[in-house]
């Protein structure tokens, strides 16, 4: 009969062939725990008769850690050694401008401290030195040309002035058909500024000089010979009356049907040619 609470053994008949899980782990368990009691109860009982102990070298802390692979060690000097050659690559350009300025404030300051000083006897004579002498003259503009030749002939001119002809004109009695034709006789006298001759003309200058030879004295300016003529209507004016036109700025000969006869601008020549500004008014003389 067996007793309640103890837990039966391994050889009583009555336990079930087929243990669990939990009661196989714990019977291991028992087992484990009963070798190491014999164990101790086997060992000596001073520590002086038991088998001396070989003491474990002790770890330091860089054997602590796991040992590295050589592939990393390789890693770690090619890097090293690429940083190493990419500073020197920096640096000798550096290094080189430094120690070339170093060198010139070196051999500035050579030259400087051997500086040469150069004798000459005192009877020496220096030596002439001569250049050939020569001139230019840049060639005028062919609008001062034409300007200087005007001048010229202008000086040149032999024949009677407009103040002659007021002292004996050729044409006592105004006929404004005849001073068209007399205007019409100097086509191509060229533009000059102050002309009054046949040598050359200014605009005012022109129609003084023709107004002059019917005893008609008309100031040299433009503006002054538009105020002091009878000013007449577009529609009523006559060939042989005067043009004004630029705000008194120019001056010509009306011939009729919008065209006139003047002395235009530097460069050009008395001609015919059409009134080409509407900014004009027309004045007559001789009545």
């Amino acid at each position: 009969m067996t007793q309640v609470g103890i837990a039966p053994e391994w050889g009583d008949p009555n336990r079930s062939t087929r243990l669990s899980r939990r009661e196989l782990r714990a019977s291991r368990s028992a087992r484990g725990s009963l070798g190491r009691i014999k164990r101790t109860a086997a060992a000596p009982a001073h520590a002086s008769e038991a088998a001396p102990a070989v003491a474990a070298p002790a770890m330091t802390t860089a054997d602590s850690r796991p040992p590295r692979k050589r592939g990393g060690v390789v890693k770690n000097v090619a890097v090293l050694t690429l940083a190493a050659g990419i500073v020197a690559t920096i640096a000798l350009p550096a290094y080189a401008m430094s120690s070339s300025a170093d060198q010139s404030a070196v051999g500035i300051a050579q030259v400087a401290g051997k500086a040469q000083n150069v004798v000459v006897a005192a009877n020496a004579s220096g030596q002439t030195v001569t250049h050939d002498a020569f001139t230019a003259t840049a060639p005028p503009p062919p609008v001062q040309v034409a300007r200087v030749a005007a001048r010229k002939a202008m000086t040149a001119y032999q024949g009677p002035t407009a103040a002659d002809f007021l002292a004996n004109p050729p044409y006592p009695s105004y006929d404004p058909s005849k001073l068209v034709q007399v205007a019409l006789q100097y086509q191509g006298v060229p533009y000059v500024f102050g002309g009054a001759t046949p040598a050359g003309f200014d605009c005012s200058g022109f129609t003084m000089f023709v107004f002059a030879q019917f005893g008609i004295s008309l100031p040299h300016s433009a503006s002054r010979q538009g105020a002091n003529g009878a000013k007449i209507a577009p529609a009523d004016a006559m060939p042989g009356d005067l043009v004004i036109m630029d705000g008194g700025n120019h001056v010509g000969i009306y011939l009729g049907n919008g065209n006139m006869i003047d002395a235009p601008m530097p460069g050009r020549v008395v001609n015919v040619r059409p009134i080409y500004t509407p900014n004009h008014y027309f004045v007559r003389y001789g009545i």
